[in-house]
């Protein structure tokens, strides 16, 4: 009660600096808001980039997931023999070893005909592979040759194509100069590796990709048994298959999702250049600010020193200016974010959401990086007998 009594009487000595020079406050709030925009922005490309590349691996319906030990990514899985998936079978705790197969391909647009990415997914309709509802909904439709369902949520000019399929008319495209009939939606959204997706039966697949054999399967979807440790039955597979497959838990293979995007991918190092450039550039701001003031008024200063204050007040007014500027100036970033998320939402269809987990992260950069930048601005007036100031 005596520090909060204390603080209510105390003279806020840092604010009244601030406020006598409204232009340069003002300045100061912008750079600090420019600031923070680069970093919130920086920060959710990234997630994005991560929540965007691993929304189809967290909808597989799989304890354990196999893969090539070539795969670098989703849209670059490689293939290997469906006879591991065979030979998975002879282990303790597996219930079920189903293949997926996968294809990064162009098609052409259904009614532009213009000619885009899409990546191809093709699984047997009876064994769903997908937590899905709006695809499990389906599985029938698309058992139909030359049926296949498309993602809603793809990069694209694709209005009015989903138009036409909800109304439910004939829509189709055309995949390795095969006709493709789009029977029905469903939602996944596209991501930084795939514009799009296209879910078909495995049947399906093998007819778009005639060079493709069934035994070369890109996934390999392995669910346990009741009872069964994953991560157990995941140890006795790799010690039991191959060197020519890989064995992941679920989680395990988003993470190895992630990793790629974040060390392997330049994309994950410039978002985190972005972040870093924006702090620098937030204290490179705060620091002209205040040692532009702190030269204004250093015989102010200096008169303190005289009187017996010593370092750690002429400190404190500094930092109570630093936190003033990064709290007013957190809020303009804030809200121009806000703006700047809901238009690449729009345009890009990217998963880019401020939580508030976030922004307290910005917040708390941006406090750090005041302080920084008031520390470095107190530094000559630390070092300098009050005689010279004068």
């Amino acid at each position: 009660m005596g520090l909060i009594e204390q603080l209510r009487r105390r003279t806020p000595l840092g604010w009244l600096q601030l406020s006598h020079e409204k232009s340069r406050l003002l300045v100061a709030l912008l750079g600090i808001a420019f600031a923070d925009l680069l970093m919130f922005m920086q920060l959710g490309f990234q997630t994005a980039l991560y929540d965007s590349n691993t929304r189809l691996h967290r909808s597989l319906q799989a304890d354990i997931v196999l893969i090539s030990p070539q795969a670098r990514n989703l849209p670059s899985l490689s293939t290997f023999s469906r006879r591991r998936l065979y030979q998975a079978m002879d282990i303790p705790g597996v219930n079920s070893a189903e293949p997926v197969y996968l294809n990064n391909t162009i098609w052409k647009n259904p009614l532009t005909r213009r000619e885009t990415g899409v990546l191809v997914i093709g699984f047997n309709p009876d064994k769903p592979a997908f937590d899905l509802p709006d695809v499990n909904r389906q599985l029938e439709a698309i058992k139909v040759p030359g049926a296949a369902l498309f993602d809603r949520g793809a990069r694209g000019d694709y209005q009015q194509a989903i138009a036409q399929i909800e109304e439910g008319k004939i829509v189709t495209a055309e995949i390795e100069r095969r006709t493709v009939i789009i029977s029905g939606l469903f939602q996944v959204g596209a991501s930084f590796g795939a514009e799009g997706n296209l879910i078909t039966s495995d049947r399906g697949f093998l007819r778009l990709f005639s060079g493709r054999q069934s035994s070369s399967v890109s996934l390999g979807l392995i669910k346990v048994k009741p009872g069964y440790d994953p991560k157990k039955v995941a140890a006795m597979l790799k010690a039991y298959l191959r060197n020519d497959v890989r064995v992941l838990t679920h989680k395990e293979f988003i993470e190895f999702e992630n990793n790629f995007w974040r060390t392997n991918s330049p994309i994950g190092f410039i978002f985190n250049l972005g972040v870093s450039m924006g702090f620098v550039v937030g204290i490179i701001i705060v620091y002209q600010v205040l040692s532009t003031d702190v030269n204004a008024h250093v015989r102010e200063y200096a008169t303190f020193k005289a009187m017996g204050y010593r370092n750690y007040y002429l400190l404190g007014v500094v930092f109570e200016e630093s936190l003033i500027l990064a709290v007013l100036g957190f809020f303009p970033g804030l809200a121009v974010s806000l703006g700047l998320y809901q238009l690449t939402r729009k345009v890009t269809n990217l998963p880019m959401y401020i939580t508030v987990f976030r922004a307290l992260q910005v917040l708390l950069l941006t406090i750090i990086m005041c302080v920084i930048s008031g520390a470095i601005a107190t530094r000559k007036l630390q070092a300098t007998d009050p005689a010279d100031m004068f």
